[in-house]
């Protein structure tokens, strides 16, 4: 069968988006995994299954389904969320404001700006969740021990902090994404910090491996930050991809979150 997709990006963190009732009804991780590979598919970083909702309980205009490269379903993306918005509008959708129900709760994005296919989104990322013993606690590595985060923004994070990026942070995200600690494996950031406004961050995603860029990533690498001291509520994370807006009300509510989304293709994937 033949899928039509819309290809996105946000902040260089790619997604294809399809409308659910045009996807198969059956055997969708498998479509994943083959709709992503970027060798023998379209290539991206997820699948995004869109829905229109009219008058839902969970008070939502669409409802997406997120998966990974590896076929998993997982609960959320912000760059992905950011895309299904700009998809929406692309495809008729009128309104500044819109509402989209993820796996890891409604998000409300407000559009920011609108250039062509290029848009920036404002989106609150939800109330994080971290235990008292989670803000600070350590890891084990094969030899080295490293200095993590552990908590929850619509979907798990592992903030690791580090002095650089001169080691094959990749390897340990590998290992820390199946760490027995995390029998669900888990998102995994590497948090450099500049100075009272900036941290550098570097990503490795549950089921997608390396990204250049990560919503969820970023908003749990901001959070571990200003609960560390690291940074003040009003901050700037920069990724390989360019940089993603933070604040953080001081009442501990939701996370806010500044950033693109950009349509590049429109095509259709021979299934």
């Amino acid at each position: 069968m033949d899928i039509p997709f819309t290809k996105a990006h946000g902040a260089r963190n790619d997604f294809l988006l399809t409308w659910a009732d045009e996807a198969p009804e059956t055997g969708l991780a498998e479509a994943a995994i083959a709709i992503c590979d970027r060798h023998t598919g379209a290539g991206a970083d997820g699948w995004l299954l869109v829905s229109r909702l009219h008058n839902p309980p969970e008070g939502g205009d669409l409802r997406i389904r997120l998966f990974n490269p590896d076929g998993g379903e997982v609960e959320m993306s912000g760059n992905g969320t950011r895309c299904a918005a700009a998809f929406a509008m692309a495809n008729g959708y009128a309104g500044s404001e819109i509402r989209i129900v993820t796996g890891g709760g409604t998000k409300h994005l407000r559009l920011l700006e609108r250039n062509g296919r290029k848009y920036s989104f404002e989106m609150n990322m939800g109330r994080p969740r971290v235990e008292p013993d989670e803000l600070r606690c350590a890891l084990t590595v094969g030899d080295e021990i490293y200095d993590c985060t552990i908590l929850w923004v619509g979907n798990p994070q592992c903030a690791v902090f580090v002095e650089n990026f001169d080691f094959d942070w990749r390897a340990v995200g590998a290992a820390i994404e199946r760490h027995p600690r995390f029998p669900n494996r888990t998102n995994v950031s590497f948090i450099q910090h500049v100075d009272g406004l900036n941290i550098d961050v570097r990503f490795f995603e549950r089921g997608a491996g390396e990204t250049m860029s990560s919503g969820t990533g970023s908003t749990g690498a901001a959070v571990s930050s200003i609960l560390r001291g690291f940074t003040g509520r009003t901050m700037t994370v920069r990724t390989p991809a360019g940089p993603l807006e933070f604040r953080w009300p001081a009442n501990d509510g939701d996370v806010v979150m500044a950033g693109p989304a950009e349509i590049v293709v429109d095509g259709r994937y021979y299934l």
